[in-house]
């Protein structure tokens, strides 16, 4: 049986390293309440990311909900409901209310032209989505929020080490927040950050994410536990000094998939921006069933049956999860359904070779060369049809 190929693997530093790394913890066994690896892990990231200030957290999903908390947000958040639904749970778990706004089918992020139509009285803020590396219309966006005295906080979960005009996406808006779950090019394990600018929110999300805990004696704020520990800092510092050879891999893997696909109708591959860089964090193909002759259900079922794994990133919508119990079904999202229905994310993982990215792309182009074939021969049995009925 064939090794299963699923639509990401974890990249795992050094074991050797990573072990001398954590051995050292068990000298003064420090291992939480942000130690000096979680520090030294700060550090580093500003310079890495080219970003203001940060904080971390234990996973992405608490660093954009006590964001939130933390911004005194009320009322209404127009969001996207074409992303992961940590983004909406993030909204709703506030007591917020999210307002979905359609996507552009170029490149899947949230459509500016439709935004200022959202707003109401209620409105206090935007939250865009950075989508498989795809960066928001970051000058549109800002200038609509300026126009309404709006905030602007990014899900930039996908845009880890991206620039835009030469300065980290992470860095624009009022804040962003990063993922760095064990899928993600750079990962700590589990774990996550808030990027931002506002000191006095810098300390208001060290209060939260710590308890409210300001000495032994003070509890100032209703907080919760959200901190990352000193072992996932370390992997942190570990994987940082290997990302720009992650990331090389998975470019090379990019280019050996759109050579290989080069011709395919019916196949849409992801659009790059010539103003941002791309950080090689997915591969998603959007299926075209009326060229194609199969649907994108079609293609995930014949590549499940050779033991590979694509995702479909993402689908349902958020909007449409079933825990929302229909609430947002009746909103008209036109262009993020008929992409939820038809997005395909390929597997893409620095460890993947390129014998699998070829043997993957070939499966493509059989199912293609099988039902070009069969409506040749529906073609040729239709005509005999005919000229038998006209006899």
């Amino acid at each position: 049986m064939e090794d299963r190929i699923y639509v990401t693997k974890s990249s795992m530093p050094n074991y050797e390293e990573y072990c001398a790394a954590i051995k050292l913890l068990w000298q003064d066994a420090f291992i939480t309440n942000m130690g000096k690896y979680h520090d030294e892990l700060e550090k580093s990231l500003i310079a890495f990311l080219n970003v203001d200030k940060i904080s971390l957290f234990c996973n992405g999903h608490m660093s954009l909900e006590l964001l939130l908390q933390a911004m005194g947000l009320t009322g209404e958040v127009i969001t996207t409901p074409f992303t992961f639904v940590s983004t909406t749970h993030a909204i709703v778990r506030n007591g917020l209310k999210p307002v979905f706004c359609d996507i552009n089918p170029h490149d899947f992020t949230i459509n500016t032209d439709k935004i200022e139509e959202l707003i109401t009285e209620n409105t206090s803020a935007i939250l865009p989505v950075h989508v498989y590396g795809n960066i928001c219309d970051i000058t549109g966006i800002q200038q609509i929020a300026d126009k309404y005295n709006l905030k602007v906080i990014y899900d930039a979960a996908h845009a880890f080490g991206i620039t835009y005009h030469g300065r980290g996406v992470a860095d624009y808006g009022d804040a962003s927040i990063l993922s760095f779950h064990a899928t993600k090019i750079f990962h700590t394990i589990e774990g996550g950050a808030v990027v931002y600018h506002n000191a006095e929110l810098g300390k208001s999300l060290y209060d939260l994410k710590n308890f409210g805990i300001r000495s032994e004696e003070i509890v100032a704020e209703v907080g919760a536990n959200a901190k990352m520990n000193e072992f996932q800092a370390i992997m942190g510092l570990c994987n940082l000094k290997r990302i720009d050879a992650e990331i090389e891999k998975r470019k090379l893997l990019t280019k050996r998939y759109l050579k290989n696909l080069k011709g395919m109708s019916g196949i849409k591959v992801k659009e790059t921006k010539n103003d941002g860089e791309d950080n090689y964090g997915y591969f998603p193909i959007v299926c075209e069933e009326n060229l194609l002759g199969f649907s994108r259900d079609d293609l995930y079922k014949e590549l499940a049956r050779h033991n590979i794994y694509g995702r479909k990133y993402f689908y349902p919508l958020t909007s449409d999860q079933a825990c929302f119990r229909n609430k947002y079904k009746d909103i008209p999202l036109p262009v993020a359904r008929k992409t939820a229905d038809r997005i395909l994310t390929l597997p893409l993982y620095a460890g993947l070779s390129t014998e699998n990215v070829d043997r993957i792309c070939k499966i493509l182009w059989d199912m293609v060369s099988a039902h070009k074939k069969s409506r040749i021969l529906y073609g040729i049995h239709e005509k005999k049809q005919m000229k038998s009925i006209n006899e």
